[in-house]
Formats: structure tokens, C-alpha cells, sequence
């Protein structure tokens, strides 16, 4: 046994210890089909294969055997003369002949039961339930392989049902469908005494089903010599007759075989004897000594009907007495014994009256039985069986509506109004929708009102994982327990009544009869709606308790936090349970409680990357047996448990696969089918459409399963998809299809498969054509409305059994076909857009919005695309910030040089060189973004129109650059500048002429001063006496002149005082440098201070949205009416004059710990420029051995991209005499801090905008980059676009529009200011009259109007947008005054308005925007 084990690389410690999620999860190995498979691939090849109900799961073949199955030849290769058939044939076997043939491959019945042994009870329950479905024998009692104690897994026959059709004393048949754990039948038993040479198991497998292997036996493929683990092990099988005439038994027999030699195994005899209505024994030749004598006497003796098969007797059957037979198998057609055998047992089982039950073998001592041993799965019984004891007193048809009030007849009517609520009628369309919400919220207020029944809080009841699982799998089981025998009548029942309303109709009838027969119909369907009960609808109430509470936003009573209860379903999920995503009774999604659900998902697994896989098809079409057979799932599927609405599960990729695959789980999502009977009293064709769009529209990919050869069938559903496929392309979703058409009977012929696809894709562009007319637009072949390959797209399925019902096994082509299916989809998902949990739950919330609507297309709102549209505008916003920031770094220093005179002209490709580092930036993070971001997928349909943008972008920044530097260059105020220092100059030069004269005076500081004083008088009138040259104003010379009188002044004494004239050059220089350092510090500071604002101040640090929801924000908190009317009706201006306070206040709030750190660091990389040009220049005159001319040159040079000062600004200042540079290189280290520390004193936040330029300011900077963007206001409430691009492409949009009467729109010939809201406005059936007009035009077709108004896209919303709510009620009456109009009449504000407060205004804004 353990080298069994090790074979299959599976030792001891893994008994019991494989769950089903380890199986199910999608590997590599699960994709993957061969011929051969190695040892240690057997385990996993045979869950696969199980899982996919292929019965070729026993048949898997190994390398190994294969190895061996090769022709062994000797070493000596002998000529054909010299070979002896005698020696080679006959001869002795070899050791080394003899070592390969004993190595015998794992027998596939040891790989059944090491699977067994190792799994838990979950995956032994899933196995032993596709055994079943594969038409396979179940292990009834099975010995412990370590201590050998037999147990019974009663668990694992939990969900097997089996359904078989027999005839009455009437003739007539009766169709009965029983779970086997409590099915009430005959029971035969086969077992041997001793070695015998015929098969026990071929034997049994004759007369259940000739052409299937039941049982394994010694004949099959891959059948071996030893075989470890089915010693002991009791297998059951049942017989079910489908009612026809040569049905081997009229009624369902159950057939026991035990392995082995049942005289070893004495306690599995004992049970089996006890309780079997026949035994069958195989026996040897016997004597009356043999040592399982006695046990074959006393079942010769036994009441019990027994027959004896003879290996070593010829003889055809024999009555040996009453209820005793003995048949010969020696020698004989295995056809004749089989037949005697069922002949033989059919006449014993009319003598015995004895009828098996599986349940009770659990009654039998010293055997364990999984059930009782098992604590978490008794538990979960117990507390299953408590809430079943609460519905026995009740009728099925009444129990909904006394457990599961919150999901009745107020939940419909809430569904109801919500679908009323998006198609508004009427004249006073806000007042139409204010009345429906609050009805709405009246209704869940009703069901607040429910008390949770001691049914749903059992439900609640918190318990361990383990416990959670068997207590949910429990409860599924009793309650089809519970319901299947009333569901099944009722099922009878209305295809009884519907095949009489079909002859009927057939006939033409029109009679009263007619119309009873289909009010008795309808009445049976809602019976059966009534009464199926199942998990889904526990689920369904609790998720109507939840919405409940978070509409009123209270806890009910006895229940603690409601807001819990997302986590239950959401760990029902993640355990492999399906939700349901939408309600199949109210065709109605509970998109709070499923966005409630999927938030708790996000929480558990984190934003987990879905692959949505979704299948439609015509009503029992196999599309949930095609999900389960391809993922191992267990989606309802019996014939009285139709899906109904849509169910979603999540398939686990394991971590190898995720990387693969670019996903985490696939979100496989079971629906309800099409042309549904059960909704015969509704319109199905409306429901279809608007289901198909829902499905196709939620998956990435859809199935569209088609069923046998039925073309009306056909037609109908291929209209459907196709009118859904049509919608998804109008409103840009991009989802693929594959066509399954199932039960096709010779899949193989290629030829008939061509044409068959033929006829479909003209049969698809029949239906484009007709779907193109009803959704007007313009499409000739399907493949005009999606990317569609008829060659791989369409997929065609064998039959799925292999034979007849109830007795055939599925058809392993069936299963091969799902295989090949699944590659495909697995191919398809590696290459597809991956989807978010949360993008999922904004998608499903979208689709449904869109549905709810009647106009899908018009109405379908993609949230998706639209947040990440505004990333994206925010991506852009940091783009074009970093070109402009560059270039104003560019201009910077463009501005200083054309000053300076170190340029005369400015080219375009000059500047384009400069902006190239910043460009490549710019492009490489473009290209990150487009190509890594999460949502690039999304982000490629406007990749190249935004890498146009950015170039057009640095055309325009380059263009107006060198047009501003070209107009600063021919520009008179550097004449002005030009004709200041020149007279600067001459003064310095006048006035060290005077103080040479006044050198002996110098101590008598009176009469220095007399002298410049008179001095300055008549140079200065000299000055104004200049002529004026063209546009220079000499005044305004004079004026900056004087300033720096006391400037001369202190260099006036310094000469007298016998200063050198390094010193006093060196301080002229620094005079000099004072005001270009000043202006290079603030500049410098301003752009540092801009980049800043605009990364940390909260609202400029994104696209022009966020800059609007905070200019709302202020203008809430601030209440003033007359700057509400500034926004509303010159939204640019206010937008920049909020633009100028945000940075003023940023400036003031933030001036000591940003701001002026920000000048200390400019000033002291200033300094440091400034004295590494003077020492520089100082060496460079030492080298070249030059003089003060050299060492000014050098100096200038290397400052001009700095400041504005050259040599020209000290041209008249005569530096002949000036031989000690050294000196002149000190002074400026001595005199520069002193300059530096006089600006620094003189900066602070008044200061700081004065001595700018104005273009240079922080607030004109981000006016300039927030500012370009799109500013065509909304034609009907002046709402602007929030388009963060001017002149973008495509329609103008707002996230929140607003009450036109905002923009005084009123009700034709009334002076009542209009309340309608443009998002309602397009959802109803009310027109306007466009521009005051006469011409009167539909909300809904508003483009109709031409002009501004087709340029705008205006989706319908009625959520509840609150704030221009709140802000009509609050300022009322402003706004009558401001239009001297009323809100009266059709314009009568709704009371309900009047309940939003100002801090549920504020905070819904960024929800919205």
C-alpha cells in the first residue's frame, strides 16, 4: 500500500488532507491533454478528467506501461535460421524478462481510492458525485488503508439523486426522481468465496449496462495483476429503468460487489447479507471442509433468495429450490449467463418483499460512518436540521412569504418603481421622480419594518470556516429534501397544461377555453415560483435585510450590524458557492447589496484581476452542465431546478497560471434561459433583450449556446445576441462570443461542420441586418458589429451521452469537446482586458443603469471609461505642466541673455533643443502610462489623439516663446535700461573726478556733503535737460536715479578717503549687482513656489474637475449668492480669481516653512554662482596675464543665464588704474552677503507679488496651465465641460448637470422658473423649445435642436445629486429676484429637495464629479 502511495507521490500525511478548492483551481496540468501520463501525473489527470465527467478518468494511460509495452528483444540478435519458436515462444523466461514483466503500472483502481484516501470530505463528497454522473460504481464501505476499521461515507452520497421512469398496472409511465442516501429499492449483492477465473465485476456491468464499465474489472484497459487498495472495498451501483419495453428490470435495483474474497472480509458480508433482497455468490469447487463452508451453508439456508455461480459447472441455470439457483459459467457465452442471471434475479426479487436503504447501513455496529465522526459536519447538521424544523409546519407555497418577507410583494414593488422612476412621465418631471423616490423609500422603510424571522437568524449564526461549509451544504440538501417532491408535481403538472395550451394554439382555437387554460398556467407558475425554496433565496433575504438597513441607515432589531452581513456572502464566494447577481423573480439587480458583496471580496482577497466568462442560451440547453462539466462547478441542473436570473462564481487561477494568464480568478456567471416557460406571462422578448444586453454586456467573453437543430429556435436567439452585440458596439464595450452548438451528431465530419458554419454566418448577417434597422445604425455582416472568426469561433459539441437516459454515461467526445473549449476560452482570457473586482461592480451598476432605461444605447453611462478619463486628464495636467515649467526655466534665462546682449536672436530649433530632455521625459512616461497602467486597455483608444496633443502642445509653448523673446529683443525698454546705466555710469565717474579734487577736505564730513550735494543738483538737471528718445521717459530716469543718490554718496567718500579703485569698482559691482540678484531670487522663487502649489495645494493639484468641486466646495462654505451668479454665469473669470486667492492664501499660510526657505536657498545658490565667476574670472586674468577689462568680461560671461547684468551696465566706469583683481574678487566676497542679507530683510509676502513681473507670478503661472482647457457651457443649464482640453474631440460633457432654471429657463408662457435637471430631463417623454423659439423637440432627442445643443452628450441620471439641490432651496428667493421669475406651479420645488443639508451637498460632490 505505501508503495502505492509513493508511486503517486502522495504519502500517508496527506490522508484526508486534498480540498476541493486544490482541484478545482485552473493549472497549467488541467489544460493540458495527452497520450501518455507519468505515475506522479495520474492523481491530477484523474480529478481532471472526473471533474469533466469524462469516464475515460480510469483509463489514463502511462509512460510507464507504454515503456514496457515496447517488444523486448534479446541481446544476441539471432538470423532468421538460427530462431527456435520452441526457445524464444515456449522457452524459459528470462530474469531480466521476468523483472520488466513484474513491474506492473499503478492499477486505476488503486488511483480512484488513493484520491479517495487523500481528500476531505468536501472533494471525497464532489468526487463520488461525478463517479455517479460518469455511470461509475460508488465505494459504499471502504477499509481505512492504515487501521483497516471500514467506513461508511454516507456524506459523499449526499447530492446524488437518481431518476428513472417504470409502469404502472395501467401501462402508464410514472417518471420518479429520489436522492440515493434514502431511495427505498431492491438491493443485490455479488460476492466470491476463493479464486475464481470469470469476472464478478464484467458481470454485474452486463446486466446494468452492456456497453459501460459500472464496475471495473479485470478486462478493462489498464487493468494490472495487483491492485492495493480495493481489497475489502464494497462498490455500489443502482439499475434505473427508463420505462421502455426491454428495460433488463421494471424497477430501480441496486447492485452491491464486494472485492476481494468475501470470506476474508466478514464484516462488509455481514452487512451486506443483512441487508441485501438477493445474494449472488461466485464460488470455486468446494468441499464440505473448506473453510468458508460454514458461511456459504448459512446463506444456502437463509430465507434470502441466493444464486450460486459455478466457475468449474457447465450447466445452464437451475432452480435448486424455492428462491435458490445455481448457474454454470464454465465454458459458457458470457450473453447466456448474463442472461439466465437477470431472469434468475428479476423472479427472486418478485418473491422478496425486502427493500435496501442506504441511509440505514450507517445503523450497523463497529464501522465509522463520516457523518457521526466528523464534529464540524454533525454540527452543521444539527444546526441545519434546526432551521428545517422551523418550515415542517408550514405549506412549501406559504414559507417565502412567512421566512422571507423582505423579498416579496413590497421588493417587487420597489423593483417597479425603480423601473418607473427611469422612465419619467409627465408634465412636472423632478416632481414625477421626487414622488417615486420617496415612494421608494417608503417601501424600505416597509421592509425595515419586517422582523427577521428565527428561520434567517439561524442563518446569521456565526461558526467556524469548516463548520460554515458542512452547515451550508447541509442546508442545500434538506431543503431539496424538502421541496423536490411538491417542485416535481408542480413541474408535471404545467407541462401537462402547457402541452394542452399548445394544441390549442396549434388548432387556432380561440375559445374561452383558451384563455382558462392559459389563466391556469400562469396560476401553476407562480406555484412554482412559490414554492422552489433554495439556498439562493436565504441569500436573497439577506440581501434585501441588508439594502433595507442601509436605506434607512439603521440596524433592525435583534440584529447587531447589518453591515456584516456583505462578509457572509462574500466567504460564500471565496468557498465556492455562486451568488446570485440577478434576482430571476423580479428580473431585477440588487446593485447595493451586490456592490456591498464585492467591496467585502476586494477586502478578503484584494482587488483580485476577473476574467467574466458569461453563457446565454435557450431555457434547458445544457449551458449549466456545460459550465460544470468544464470548471467542476455544481450550478443547478436537474430539470425542476432551472437557473433562474443570472448566478456568478469565482474559478481560482492557481499562482503559476496568474502570471500566464494575466488574471487571478475567472468570474463564471450561470444565467437564466432565454424564452423562459416559467415566463410565459411576461414579455419574454422585451425580458430576453434586455437580459442578453445585461449578460454580453457584463463578460469579457459570452458562450452563446445553441441546443440540437431546431432553426426557429436558432433564429431566435441569434436575433437576440445579435441586437445585444449591436448595442455593446454603440456604446464602445468590446466584448467576444464563441457559438456552442451542442448535441451534434457527427462532430468529426469536417464537411458537414463547413457548411454548417456557413449557414450560421449567413443566418448572423441575416439578423445584423434586421437588428441594424431596429437599433439605427449601419451594419451589413455580423463582423461589421464584432471581431468574429466563423472558423474558431463557433464551436460544435457530440451529444452528451453516450447512449440513453437514465442508464447512459456522458459521452467522453462531450467531455473532450468541453476540454478543447476551455483551452480556447483560457487562450482568449491570456490575450483579453483584465477587470477589476471594483471596475466589475462599477460595470455591473453601469449596464443595469443603461437597462433600466428604455433607450440602452442613449442611456448607458460607462463610469469605467469615465474615471479613467480623468486620470488620465490628471496624467496630461502633470505632462504639459513639466513642458511649460521647462520652458519657463528656458525663457528664464533667454530673458537674462537677451538683457545681457549675449543674443541678438531667438530660434525655434534653439528652443526645441533646450525643451528635448524634458520632451523625452515627457514621452517616456507617456508611454509607461499608456502601455503599464492598470487600465491600458482602456487607455489605448486615446493614446494617439493625447500624443498628439503633447506635440501640438510643445509647438504652441515653443512658437509663443520665441515670439515673446523676439518681442522683448525689439523692445524699447532695454533702451531704457540701456540710457539709466549709461547715465549711472557718467554720474560714478563725475563724482570720482569731485572727490579727487576734495581729497584733503576729507575729514570735514559738512563740506563733502555741501559738495555732492550741489553736485547731484546740476548733474541731475543736466539729465532732464536730455532730449527724450522716442518713448523713454527721462522723468521717470531721474526718479531712479535719485533713489540711489545715497548709493554715490557712500562711493563719493570712499574715494575721498583714498579708497583703491579695485575697492570701488568692486563695490560699484555689487551696487550693480543688487537689483538683477533681487529679481533673480523672486523669479526663481516664484516657479519653485508654482511647482510647489500645484503638487501640495489640494485643489490645483489635479485636472480642472478637481479645481471645480473645490471652487463648489468654497462657495457652499461661503454662502454668497452674488459670487454663485459670478460661477454660474462667467465661469472663466471666477475660476481665475479663485485661481489668485488659493495661491495668495497658499503664499500667507505657507510663507515662513516654504516660502521663505525657498528665497534662503535661491539667495545662497545665487552667492555661490556669483563668487565662483569672480574667483574663476580672477584665475583666468592670472593666466592670461590680463587686466580689470579681462576679469569683468569673464565675470558677466558666466552669469548672463543668471542675472541680467553685463559689461555694458558698466561701460563710462573707467577701471584703467584698477591693477589688483585679487582685491577686486575680495571685495565682492566681503560686500555680496551684506547685499544678499538687505534683500533678504526686504522679502516678505506683500513684497513678493509687487517685485515680480506680473507674468512671473505663481497665480498667473496656474491660470495659464488650469485655465487652457474646454469653457462651452451646457445650452440648457450652462453646466461647463469638464474637458480639460480646449477644443477637444468628440461631444462636450459634465459630470453633474444642474436645475435649468439656474440659467432662467422657464415653462413656456409662464413666468415659473423651471426645476428640471438636464439628466431627467433626457430620460422622460417631455419636450423643450430650443432658444425661445417655437421649435419644440423631444428631451430625448435633444441633438435634434442642431447647434450648441447636438454638440453636447446628456446621459440620463437620476441619482440624487444633491448639492444644486440644496443650492435652489437655499437661495430661492435670490434667484427669484435675480430673474424676477417664481418657482411656482410645474416649477414648484419637490419637498424633498428641501431635506438635503449643506454637508450632504459638499460631501456628495466627489462622488459625482
Amino acid at each position: 500500500m505505501n508503495n502505492i502511495f509513493h508511486k503517486l507521490h502522495v504519502e500517508g500525511k496527506h490522508l484526508n488532507k486534498l480540498g476541493a478548492a486544490d482541484v478545482l483551481q485552473i493549472t497549467e496540468h488541467s489544460l493540458q491533454s495527452h497520450e501518455f501520463y507519468s505515475e506522479e501525473e495520474l492523481i491530477q489527470t484523474f480529478i481532471q478528467k472526473l471533474l469533466m465527467m469524462n469516464y475515460r478518468a480510469r483509463y489514463i494511460k502511462t509512460k510507464e506501461s507504454n515503456e514496457q509495452d515496447q517488444t523486448q528483444q534479446t541481446d544476441n540478435d539471432l538470423s532468421e535460421e538460427e530462431s527456435d519458436i520452441f526457445d524464444d515462444v515456449f522457452g524459459n523466461i528470462s530474469p531480466s524478462e521476468k523483472a520488466s514483466s513484474q513491474s506492473d503500472p499503478v492499477h486505476p483502481m488503486d488511483v480512484q481510492m488513493a484520491v479517495f484516501h487523500c481528500a476531505d470530505g468536501f472533494l471525497k463528497q464532489l468526487m463520488v458525485t461525478k463517479l455517479s454522473q460518469c455511470q461509475y460504481a460508488l465505494p459504499l464501505l471502504v477499509p481505512d488503508p492504515l487501521t483497516q476499521q471500514i467506513e461508511f461515507p454516507l456524506w459523499t452520497f449526499r447530492q446524488i439523486s437518481k431518476s428513472w421512469k417504470m409502469r404502472n398496472t395501467d401501462n402508464e409511465i410514472i417518471s420518479q426522481n429520489q436522492m440515493v442516501y434514502k431511495a427505498e429499492t431492491p438491493m443485490v449483492c455479488f460476492f466470491r468465496f476463493g479464486s475464481v477465473s470469470s469476472s464478478k465485476s464484467q458481470l454485474m456491468n452486463s446486466l446494468i449496462n452492456e456497453k459501460h464499465n459500472t464496475f471495473f474489472h479485470r478486462n478493462c484497459p489498464g487493468s494490472s495483476r495487483t491492485r492495493e487498495l480495493m481489497d475489502g472495498v464494497v462498490e455500489i451501483a443502482w439499475y434505473c429503468p427508463s420505462g421502455s419495453y426491454d428495460d433488463k428490470f421494471t424497477d430501480c435495483v441496486a447492485f452491491c460487489n464486494l472485492h476481494g474474497d468475501a470470506g476474508k472480509h466478514e464484516k462488509q458480508l455481514q452487512i451486506l447479507t443483512e441487508m441485501s433482497s438477493v445474494n449472488v455468490v461466485l464460488l470455486s469447487k468446494l468441499d464440505r471442509n473448506d473453510k468458508h463452508a460454514a458461511k456459504i451453508q448459512n446463506l444456502y439456508k437463509d430465507r434470502k433468495p441466493l444464486i450460486s455461480l459455478l466457475d468449474d459447472n457447465d450447466s445452464s441455470v437451475i432452480k435448486t429450490k424455492k428462491g435458490k439457483f445455481k448457474i454454470g459459467l464454465k465454458c459458457r457465452s458470457h450473453s447466456d449467463v448474463s442472461e439466465e442471471l437477470r431472469k434468475a434475479i428479476n423472479d427472486c426479487l418478485k418473491e422478496s418483499s425486502s427493500t435496501f436503504r442506504l441511509e440505514d447501513v450507517s445503523q450497523h455496529s463497529d464501522i465509522r460512518v463520516d457523518e457521526k465522526d466528523d464534529d464540524d459536519c454533525r454540527r452543521g447538521r444539527e444546526a441545519a436540521q434546526e432551521m428545517m424544523s422551523l418550515l415542517k409546519k408550514k405549506e412549501l407555497r406559504n414559507i417565502k412569504e412567512s421566512f422571507l418577507p423582505h423579498q416579496g410583494k413590497l421588493w417587487h414593488q420597489w423593483c417597479q418603481k425603480n423601473k418607473e422612476l427611469h422612465r419619467p412621465q409627465g408634465e412636472k418631471i423632478e416632481m414625477e421622480i421626487s414622488r417615486k423616490k420617496t415612494q421608494m423609500k417608503k417601501i424600505r422603510k416597509q421592509q425595515h419594518e419586517f422582523d427577521i424571522s428565527n428561520f434567517m437568524m439561524l442563518m446569521m449564526c456565526s461558526f467556524d470556516k469548516l463548520e460554515k461549509m458542512f452547515f451550508l451544504k447541509w442546508l442545500r440538501f434538506l431543503l431539496d429534501e424538502h421541496t423536490s417532491a411538491d417542485i416535481s408535481a408542480l413541474h408535471h403538472k404545467y407541462h401537462e397544461k402547457w402541452s394542452t395550451l399548445l394544441q390549442l394554439k396549434e388548432k387556432h382555437d380561440k375559445s374561452e377555453q383558451l384563455e382558462t387554460e392559459q389563466t391556469e398556467l400562469e396560476t401553476i407558475s407562480e406555484e412554482l415560483q412559490a414554492a422552489t425554496f433554495g439556498l439562493e433565496h436565504i441569500m436573497r433575504e439577506i440581501g434585501k435585510i441588508y439594502e433595507s438597513c442601509s436605506s434607512v441607515k439603521k440596524n433592525k432589531k435583534d440584529l447587531k450590524d447589518f453591515s456584516s452581513l456583505p462578509s457572509l456572502a462574500a466567504e460564500m464566494m471565496i468557498s465556492g458557492f455562486p451568488l446570485e447577481l440577478m434576482d430571476g423573480d423580479a428580473a431585477h439587480v440588487p446593485v447595493i447589496w451586490i456592490s456591498a458583496v464585492l467591496d467585502e471580496l476586494i477586502k478578503k482577497l484584494g482587488d483580485q484581476r476577473v476574467f467574466v466568462l458569461s453563457v446565454l442560451g435557450i431555457q434547458s440547453s445544457g449551458k449549466s452542465t456545460m459550465l460544470n462539466a468544464m470548471f467542476g462547478l455544481q450550478f443547478a441542473v436537474s430539470a425542476g431546478r432551472c437557473t433562474r436570473g443570472a448566478f456568478m462564481q469565482l474559478v481560482r487561477s492557481s499562482d503559476e497560471m496568474k502570471t500566464q494568464m494575466n488574471f487571478d480568478y475567472i468570474l463564471v456567471v450561470d444565467t437564466e434561459g432565454l424564452r423562459a416557460l416559467e415566463l410565459a406571462g411576461r414579455s419574454t422578448r422585451h425580458h430576453d433583450n434586455e437580459f442578453a444586453t445585461f449578460v454580453i454586456g457584463l463578460g469579457n467573453l459570452t458562450l452563446i449556446n445553441i441546443f440540437g437543430e431546431n432553426t426557429a429556435e436558432m433564429q431566435d436567439i441569434l436575433q437576440i445576441v445579435v441586437q445585444a452585440f449591436m448595442r455593446m458596439k454603440k456604446v464602445r464595450l468590446n466584448p467576444s462570443c464563441v457559438f456552442v452548438h451542442q448535441n451534434v451528431s457527427d462532430v468529426a465530419a469536417r464537411e458537414k461542420t463547413m457548411e454548417a458554419r456557413r449557414q450560421l454566418l449567413e443566418k448572423l448577417d441575416e439578423m445584423t441586418k434586421l437588428a441594424a434597422k431596429e437599433e439605427g445604425c449601419d451594419a451589413e455582416c455580423f463582423s461589421d458589429v464584432i471581431k468574429f472568426d466563423v472558423q474558431n469561433d463557433v464551436k460544435y459539441f457530440a451529444h452528451l451521452w453516450e447512449g440513453n437516459p437514465p442508464m447512459a454515461p456522458p459521452n467522453p467526445n462531450y467531455c473532450e469537446n468541453i476540454q478543447e473549449l476551455k483551452k480556447y476560452i483560457m487562450s482568449h482570457a491570456s490575450k483579453s482586458h483584465r477587470m477589476l473586482l471594483k471596475d466589475f461592480k462599477i460595470h455591473i451598476k453601469d449596464l443595469w443603469e443603461g437597462l433600466l432605461n428604455e433607450q440602452f444605447v442613449f442611456s448607458f453611462r460607462n463610469s469605467l471609461e469615465i474615471s479613467v478619463y480623468r486620470k488620465l486628464e490628471t496624467e496630461y495636467s502633470k505632462w504639459s505642466w513639466s513642458l511649460q515649467n521647462a520652458m519657463l526655466k528656458i525663457e528664464n534665462k533667454l530673458h537674462n541673455k537677451i538683457q545681457n546682449e549675449a543674443i541678438h536672436e531667438v530660434e525655434e530649433t534653439y528652443l526645441q533643443r533646450e525643451l528635448k530632455n524634458t520632451s523625452k521625459e515627457v514621452e517616456k512616461s507617456m508611454s509607461e502610462f499608456f502601455e503599464k497602467d492598470t487600465y491600458a486597455d482602456i487607455l489605448i483608444q486615446w493614446k494617439t489623439s493625447f500624443e498628439t496633443k503633447i506635440k501640438e502642445l510643445k509647438k504652441k509653448i515653443v512658437r509663443q516663446t520665441e515670439k515673446k523673446m523676439n518681442e522683448i529683443l525689439h523692445q524699447d525698454l532695454k533702451k531704457k535700461h540701456d540710457q539709466i546705466t549709461h547715465h549711472e555710469n557718467t554720474l560714478y565717474e563725475k563724482s570720482k573726478e569731485l572727490a579727487l579734487k576734495l581729497k584733503d577736505k576729507a575729514k570735514d564730513e559738512e563740506t563733502l556733503k555741501k559738495e555732492f550735494d550741489l553736485f547731484w543738483k546740476i548733474n541731475i538737471k543736466i539729465i532732464s535737460d536730455t532730449p527724450a528718445i522716442r518713448d523713454i521717459d527721462i522723468m521717470n530716469i531721474k526718479e531712479i536715479l535719485s533713489d540711489k543718490k545715497d548709493e554715490y554718496y557712500s562711493i563719493f567718500q570712499k574715494y575721498c578717503h583714498g579708497a583703491t579703485s579695485a575697492a570701488i569698482l568692486g563695490e560699484i559691482i555689487c551696487e550693480k549687482l543688487k537689483e538683477p540678484i533681487e529679481q533673480s531670487v523672486y523669479k526663481n522663487t516664484a516657479r519653485d513656489l508654482t511647482d510647489e502649489i500645484r503638487s501640495n495645494c489640494e485643489s490645483l493639484n489635479g485636472s480642472r474637475s478637481n479645481l471645480e468641486q473645490h471652487i463648489l466646495k468654497t462657495l457652499a462654505e461661503e454662502e454668497d449668492f452674488d459670487k454663485y451668479m459670478d460661477y454660474i454665469k462667467t465661469p472663466r473669470n471666477h475660476f481665475k480669481r479663485f485661481i489668485r486667492d488659493e495661491v495668495s492664501r497658499y503664499i500667507t499660510d505657507q510663507f515662513s516653512v516654504s516660502v521663505l526657505p525657498k528665497m534662503e536657498k535661491n539667495i545662497k545658490l545665487l552667492q555661490q554662482k556669483i563668487m565662483k565667476a569672480a574667483h574663476e574670472s580672477t584665475e583666468h586674468v592670472q593666466v592670461k596675464r590680463g587686466y580689470a577689462g579681462l576679469w569683468l568680461k569673464s565675470f558677466t560671461q558666466q552669469l548672463s543665464d543668471e542675472l541680467i547684468f553685463s559689461e555694458k551696465d558698466l561701460s563710462g566706469v573707467k577701471h584703467d588704474d584698477v591693477d589688483d583683481v585679487n582685491l577686486l574678487e575680495d571685495v565682492i566676497r566681503k560686500e555680496l552677503p551684506v547685499i544678499m542679507s538687505d534683500i533678504r530683510s526686504r522679502f516678505n509676502t506683500e513684497t513678493f507679488p509687487v517685485k515680480l513681473d506680473f507674468k512671473f507670478r505663481p497665480d498667473e503661472l496656474l491660470i495659464d496651465h488650469l485655465c487652457q482647457c474646454c469653457w462651452v457651457q451646457c445650452p440648457f443649464c450652462k453646466a461647463i465641460c469638464t474637458n480639460t482640453i480646449e477644443n477637444h474631440d468628440g461631444d462636450h460633457s459634465v459630470a453633474i448637470h444642474r436645475n435649468i432654471g439656474l440659467n432662467g429657463w422657464t415653462y413656456r408662457r409662464t413666468t415659473n422658473l423651471s426645476i428640471t435637471i438636464c439628466t431627467s430631463g433626457v430620460a422622460s417623454d417631455r419636450f423643450f423649445y430650443a432658444n425661445a423659439s417655437d421649435d419644440k423637440f423631444p428631451w430625448r432627442d435633444y441633438r435634434r435642436a442642431g447647434g450648441v445643443y447636438a454638440d453636447w452628450s446628456i446621459t440620463p441620471d437620476l441619482s440624487e445629486l444633491p448639492y444644486w439641490k440644496w443650492f435652489v432651496c437655499r437661495f430661492q428667493k435670490d434667484l427669484e429676484k435675480y430673474y424676477n421669475k417664481k418657482f411656482e406651479g410645474s416649477g414648484k420645488i419637490p419637498d424633498n429637495w428641501r431635506t438635503f443639508s449643506k454637508h450632504e451637498a459638499v460631501e456628495t460632490l466627489e462622488k459625482y464629479i
